[in-house]
């Protein structure tokens, strides 16, 4: 078994403009590692997932999942993030042409798989009978729900998660928080959740500020 870090970032440095959005970023995830990022607005959050995501590319410094360095443009590096990654979008990113059952069902197509557990995910978010609706039908959080179903359906390595219970009432985001922990915890997967919310991160084993500085603990006795 390989024991090479989930994720590492070594000295990202990302700008837009000329204003710095991330200076010298290292950190290093661990297999089975579950943490949340909190930050101000504007502090590089989201730009940080985009990231890792490969949806946009740092100025300079590396990523490597499970070791191996991703570039962006690089089809093989496309495969592997299709393959490892899970991403819960604050956007949704719902495609409106399909049913929520093909929505859910389009990581298992892309990586080979069975499809029955699409219908499995969609009745844990709490939709189960709707598998033939569209897009169109939902609410807001109804949508924030299918997109975490089709972010862990595929049972990737390394979750991402942008502001995952964002849409969502306080009892539905406290069962969603849990299923994401209980799939994290049952596949020995990695999840990166970034959230202002404080109850949300303290769904995780560890909270990290994010700041001018890079990345931080918060001690557990700050997490009161």
């Amino acid at each position: 078994m390989s024991h090479l870090p989930v994720l590492e970032l070594s000295d990202i440095n990302k700008s837009y403009s000329d204003r710095k959005v991330l200076s010298g970023l290292s950190y290093s995830l661990s297999a089975g590692e579950y943490v949340a990022i909190m930050g101000d607005s504007g502090v590089g959050k989201s730009t940080l997932l985009n990231l890792i995501a490969g949806l946009d590319s740092p100025d300079s410094g590396e990523i490597r999942i499970e070791g191996k360095y991703l570039p962006v443009e690089d089809e093989a590096a496309t495969s592997l993030r299709r393959k490892y990654l899970g991403f819960i979008f604050q956007a949704f990113h719902v495609l409106p042409h399909l049913t929520l059952l093909q929505n859910v069902s389009l990581p298992l197509l892309l990586n080979h798989l069975p499809l029955d557990r699409a219908s499995i995910m969609l009745a844990s978010v709490g939709l189960q009978g709707r598998e033939r609706d569209f897009p169109h039908q939902l609410s807001g959080g109804e949508l924030q729900r299918v997109a975490i179903a089709r972010a862990l359906v595929h049972r990737p390595r390394l979750i991402l998660a942008d502001e995952p219970t964002g849409n969502l009432d306080q009892d539905t985001s406290r069962e969603i928080l849990q299923l994401i922990r209980s799939e994290i915890k049952a596949n020995q997967a990695s999840a990166i959740i970034v959230t202002h919310s404080r109850p949300a991160a303290e769904t995780a084993d560890k909270i990290l500020l994010l700041n001018r500085h890079g990345l931080a603990p918060v001690s557990l006795e700050n997490r009161q």
